[in-house]
């Protein structure tokens, strides 16, 4: 005899589809999708992400929740007609990869109507990461050289596109991996950079992360859920990243105690308040490039003079 799923917990009239093991909660698809929706909304309100006429920026490579993100943002930017949404993306240069990513992207900005602009790794730097990844023999990872030029690469974008906000799709999981991985390693400072709400930071664009309490697994399923095509192909160089590790010890322990990654997310921010703001200004510019940085020469200049010498 088969056996039929248990009603949702919330319409009480749909078969369920998930099982939100963290709540207790059995949703039915469209349930599901609603909640993550109000989550999102929620979290936008909670840290006063937006203004009403905000110009707001995109990051999206292509993966599902950068895509979800753009597609929440795309109907919850129609309540509010003078702001304004613009998709950036950045093209590394990870030869059968990220032009996989970057298509996806694409087709998901022009059925949306979304302004669409892409920079790459070798307009800004002269170098693609497959040409970082062949001179990289020092001890740093050719993922920690992503990481800092991704995200100037966000920032000049942004820039350019005139955005007052430079939206991420920073998930649960990444932000449970990146608290974790900076206690780690005693990076208070870079604690406090992780907050959700961003900083007013003088050169910076304000980075906010509305997707920061969507976990990774409930994010995929939304995708489905939606018939949002994007890519499944993992990087190249993720595994060289000791954020690999951070993220199998939470999928362990999150399977063992369900809610884990939402408990580690909000110590952090208890963390973060306990530390109070950060500074209003970095400090000066790099005297080689004119970005602003805390010393004399940024990272980013540090990491091309290496390179430069291999």
């Amino acid at each position: 005899m088969d056996r039929k799923p248990p009603l949702c917990t919330l319409c009480r009239s749909r078969p369920s589809i998930y099982h939100r093991r963290y709540s207790g909660e059995r949703l039915c698809a469209r349930c599901f999708a609603k909640t993550l929706r109000e989550r999102v909304e929620r979290t936008i309100a909670r840290f006063k992400m937006f203004e009403y006429d905000s110009r707001i920026a995109v990051a999206v490579s292509g993966g599902k929740d950068s895509l979800n993100l753009l597609h929440l943002l795309h109907e919850i930017e129609e309540k509010f007609p003078k702001a304004e949404l613009i998709a950036i993306s950045i093209d590394e240069g990870i030869e059968g990869y990220r032009d996989e990513a970057l298509r996806f992207a694409s087709e998901a900005c022009r059925r949306l109507g979304v302004e669409h602009h892409i920079t790459s790794f070798k307009e800004l730097y002269g170098f693609t990461l497959d040409e970082i990844a062949e001179r990289n023999i020092g001890e740093v990872t050719t993922c920690t050289y992503c990481g800092v030029l991704r995200r100037r690469a966000l920032n000049t974008a942004a820039r350019e596109v005139g955005a007052d906000r430079l939206a991420t799709a920073h998930n649960l999981d990444d932000m449970a991996q990146t608290a974790l991985l900076n206690l780690l390693r005693g990076d208070l400072r870079r604690m406090r950079l992780m907050h959700p709400a961003g900083f007013s930071l003088e050169g910076f664009v304000r980075r906010v992360k509305p997707y920061c309490e969507i976990p990774e697994r409930e994010s995929t399923l939304l995708a489905y859920i939606r018939g949002i095509g994007f890519q499944t192909k993992p990087c190249p160089y993720a595994e060289e990243a000791m954020r690999s590790d951070i993220r199998r010890f939470l999928n362990y322990m999150e399977a063992r105690r369900p809610g884990t990654k939402f408990i580690v997310y909000r110590t952090a921010l208890r963390i973060i308040e306990s530390l109070g703001a950060v500074e209003e200004t970095v400090g000066g510019v790099c005297k080689l490039c004119g970005e602003p940085t805390t010393g004399e020469i940024c990272r980013v200049c540090q990491l091309l003079g290496e390179l430069e010498k291999r």
